[in-house]
């Protein structure tokens, strides 16, 4: 196979050899691409479209969440009492206190109220809400 100058150039594959190479390629391919590549399958693909999608739904839940029980009229008291419960009965007193209602989303968001919880519980003390400006006509 070699020239007697000690060179590859007149080496000339046959076909069944070009053919082995290109499903070798193929397949070193596809193994490099779905294990470190990143590569998925449809079924995959959209089983981790539709967790982002609770996920998001669930962060946007619980910013609306901590944004009411800052605005309630007893958010200092309340946010004792949050801390005073231990940590699996947080999620109950959030969601039995109304906070993760949303207007146009009639059922509860899983993970939300904990989410929620999670967030307040991370507050060293409540933000201090502004009153709106009272413009008369």
């Amino acid at each position: 196979m070699q020239d007697n100058d000690g060179t590859w150039a007149s080496y000339r594959p046959s076909k069944t050899m070009w053919a082995w190479s290109l499903v070798g390629a193929c397949a070193f391919t596809m193994v490099v691409g779905f294990t470190w590549g990143g590569w998925v399958l449809g079924g995959r693909a959209q089983v981790m479209t539709d967790n982002a999608v609770r996920q998001a739904r669930a962060e946007l839940v619980a910013d609306v969440c901590v944004h009411n029980f800052v605005n309630a009229v007893d958010a200092e008291h309340n946010l004792e009492a949050l801390k005073a419960k231990s940590t699996w009965e947080r999620d109950d007193f959030i969601r039995d206190g109304g906070w993760t209602t949303v207007a146009g989303i009639d059922e509860s968001v899983a993970s939300a109220a904990d989410a929620c919880a999670r967030k307040l519980m991370e507050m060293k003390a409540l933000p201090q809400v502004e009153a709106a400006p009272v413009t008369g006509s």
